[in-house]
């Protein structure tokens, strides 16, 4: 087909089933699948407007090219002319398909994020998010979710990092508060998400070997934001401690959990959060680490809970001592706490794995908090014994050393910077997050005080998550072919 064809269609049947021609033609030359990918892009922009109205058509549209035969026979081709449109392009509709045909394609092939960060798209996109918000919310949206993406399957280059200035940060932050009353708003999980994928980066770098030219250390721009101008950007932490509240994913959970470690570990921004989401944050804190359970599962799994467990307790400690829960008459559940800090200890039964050094220890740094302590507290010395019980002897050091300990439950050396790297990688999974409104008391509409969250629907035209990535090699429109 002629790259400057016009096209004239009376229904969205026939868009479809013009979109389908094109897919389904001739591709035995490059000549020919530029003709089709021209005419591929043409078709969809001309006709954005009329017919590709939801983020789920954007998803429709993408996935007839990624399920045709002229994609499966040539992707390594195809995927580096979107890339290049990507880089390229300045018209919107054109960036929204070449931005979304990446994004599908590379949440089921990461070989597509790790060629676009060899051709260094990161900048392009730190640029395209910052400048295209305003032609068009869903390009937004998606860009959002490639930068995601992108990079948290490998690490960044420090050039790379260094390309995110405070303005961004800033930006970012700013989107979360201008629209944090709105019920519907579908930006806050992904610019969330990009946040923290961000502080992640930032955190492997200051984790990294010092480099023999003597570079200086890159600062953590989500850090120093929060620390200067932390009062103007706390819907960004209620909403962190919200959506940490709704996770069950691994992954999300424990790049949450290194933010809070950081805000709590960093003086200026001790008191970053409303005692309120302090709260909050105490009861999801001692609900998750009553559920976890590193004896069940998979190996994978247990090691995932075992660091997940251990990442709980260590945010957990400067949670009580620096925040303002610490401050006299504010010791939120104080004997619900001390009651947690005792079971972490003392509940291994044949349902429950058994109790390893790394909790005791943590443990142990928790009841030093001046405020958890209790004269005579025969729960110390308890937990004192069991870590004698646990300690590893002279033979056990020795085997460890040699590599051959088989123990499960040894020693961590992990720390919370490094502790998610050492767990296999997971696609996050929940969709954006959703505010109730509240009624004229304030009250949320389920009884509790504040905001809450909604239960996702299955409405698939209200956001793109990873519902879309293929199950088995097969998308979600692999049977749009079948239909008349």
């Amino acid at each position: 087909m002629d790259a400057e064809a016009s096209y004239s269609l009376e229904s969205e049947q026939q868009f479809w089933q013009e979109l389908e021609n094109i897919v389904s033609g001739p591709s035995d030359s490059h000549e020919l699948i530029d003709n089709a990918l021209r005419s591929y892009l043409t078709l969809t922009a001309t006709f954005k407007q009329e017919y590709l109205h939801s983020e789920y058509d954007i998803a429709r549209c993408c996935y007839k090219l990624l399920d045709a035969k002229l994609f499966q026979h040539n992707h390594d081709y195809i995927r580096r002319q979107f890339l290049y449109c990507l880089l390229e392009e300045e018209d919107a509709g054109t960036l929204h398909l070449a931005a979304g045909v990446l994004l599908f394609d590379g949440r089921a092939n990461e070989a597509v994020l790790e060629m676009m960060q060899a051709e260094n798209a990161f900048p392009r996109l730190v640029n395209l998010i910052r400048d295209k918000r305003d032609d068009d919310l869903g390009l937004h949206r998606l860009l959002l979710e490639l930068l995601f993406e992108m990079s948290q399957i490998q690490k960044l280059s420090r050039g790379d990092v260094m390309t995110v200035d405070d303005g961004f940060i800033m930006y970012l932050f700013q989107l979360i508060e201008e629209l944090s009353d709105d019920a519907d708003d579908p930006y806050h999980y992904p610019i969330i998400r990009v946040l923290l994928v961000l502080n992640e980066q930032y955190m492997c770098l200051a984790n990294a070997a010092p480099s023999s030219g003597g570079e200086d250390a890159v600062t953590n721009r989500i850090l120093k934001i929060l620390s200067t101008h932390g009062p103007s950007y706390r819907t960004f932490g209620e909403n962190l401690i919200l959506v940490l509240n709704r996770e069950a994913s691994l992954s999300p959970q424990l790049l949450i959990l290194k933010l809070l470690y950081l805000l709590f570990t960093t003086p200026s921004t001790y008191e970053f959060f409303y005692t309120n989401d302090l709260h909050v944050l105490v009861d999801v804190i001692i609900r998750n680490l009553l559920d976890l359970d590193p004896g069940v599962g998979k190996q994978d799994d247990r090691d995932g809970q075992t660091a997940l467990r251990h990442t709980y307790l260590r945010v957990l400690c400067p949670l009580l001592k620096n925040t303002q829960l610490a401050r006299e008459g504010s010791n939120y559940k104080r004997e619900e706490v001390r009651r947690l800090l005792y079971l972490m200890v003392n509940r291994s039964t044949a349902h429950f794995a058994p109790v390893d050094e790394t909790v005791i220890r943590l443990v142990i740094r928790c009841k030093q908090i001046e405020w958890l302590k209790e004269e005579g507290d025969e729960q110390e010395q308890e937990i004192e014994r069991k870590l004698v019980e646990v300690a590893p002897n002279d033979s056990e050091v020795a085997k460890k050393l040699l590599g051959m300990s088989l123990v499960d439950a040894g020693e961590s050396s992990l720390s919370v910077v490094e502790v998610a790297a050492k767990i296999t990688k997971e696609k996050p999974s929940v969709p954006a997050p959703r505010r109730r409104k509240k009624n004229g008391n304030g009250v949320g509409s389920n009884g509790s005080f504040g905001d809450t969250l909604k239960v996702p629907s299955n409405d698939l035209s209200g956001s793109i998550s990873s519902d879309y990535a293929r199950e088995g090699g097969r998308s979600p429109f692999a049977d749009d072919n079948q239909e008349a």
